[in-house]
């Protein structure tokens, strides 16, 4: 407990009240319009209506009252919650709050990914580590790598973490501790990735490091406008990788919790296969996947 000494002034309206340590470096005056939403310690004494000013230096608080009350009667209150107020802030300015970084787990079709989903942007594009090895440049992924075992891939994009486990663990087992695992790094404000993100535009570019023709464009395009979407809402990504005209195949790139997903062929077949015939007939007959 915060011991504190009562000690009247020179003037009769100010009471002073001591502590035992030194309170802040420098001074500061208070009254009710000042701003003191990050000093507790004045928000408590300003709720008594008789106290019109807050004097805080060195080890004193000093405090101006008005007429309608005498000194005997209040001191012990206000010393009472001035020693409360120490013992939860000493330092007299509440302590900043860290950037709350609220997560929530989502399942996705592919059982073993989950989606740790933040309410707020994590990078902008997407970034993916297969392995631990892959993860160097990825912080936030080799983290989470290190930190469960159970963890073989994730996947980042635009606001979620997607996780891949193995099977020696189930979600409902182990949801809990991965959630508060990435909800305590970003909140910490944690290095996400060092290398800069993937853009969503056209993402084999990279990989095959060509252009699109004009054909693969068109394809890419119907996939952007109403293929991506949910497959990206299930946590996974999918893009076109290569383009068989004559066969007119379609092949389509798939990461994070499309990958390897016992559902995503029978997607491909029954959805997505049939959007591109739909929308480009004279262009796509079949789509086949490749696992990224």
């Amino acid at each position: 407990m915060r011991q504190i000494i009562i000690e009247p002034t020179a003037n009769p309206k100010v009471m002073k009240f001591i502590a035992d340590y030194t309170l802040i470096q420098g001074a500061v005056e208070l009254d009710r319009d000042s701003d003191i939403s990050e000093i507790p310690i004045a928000e408590d004494l300003f709720n008594f209506p008789f106290v019109e000013k807050i004097f805080i230096t060195a080890n004193f608080v000093a405090i101006a009252k008005d007429d309608t009350v005498e000194w005997e009667h209040i001191t012990t209150n206000l010393k009472n919650t001035i020693e409360d107020a120490l013992l939860e802030n000493p330092r007299i300015y509440r302590a900043k709050r860290k950037e709350v970084f609220p997560i929530y787990a989502e399942m996705t079709p592919n059982p073993a990914v989950m989606k740790f989903v933040a309410q707020k942007l994590i990078i902008d594009g997407f970034l993916e580590a297969k392995s631990l090895e892959e993860s160097k440049d990825i912080p936030l992924a080799e983290a989470v790598l290190k930190e469960f075992d159970f963890a073989q891939e994730v996947f980042i994009s635009d606001n979620f973490v997607a996780v891949t486990k193995d099977h020696s663990v189930q979600w409902h087992e182990v949801m809990v501790p991965v959630r508060s695992f990435i909800a305590e790094y970003l909140q910490e404000g944690k290095t996400v990735a060092n290398i800069p993100a993937q853009p969503h535009e056209n993402p084999v570019e990279k990989i095959l490091n060509r252009e699109y023709t004009e054909d693969e464009q068109k394809i890419q395009d119907i996939l952007n406008e109403y293929v991506a979407p949910a497959v990206e809402n299930d946590g996974g990504k999918i893009s076109l990788l290569e383009y068989d005209a004559e066969a007119k195949v379609a092949k389509m790139l798939l990461q994070g919790a499309c990958s390897g997903c016992p559902s995503s062929t029978a997607t491909l077949k029954g959805g997505i296969e049939n959007v591109l015939k739909q929308f480009l007939p004279e262009l796509v007959q079949s789509v086949e996947a490749v696992n990224g």
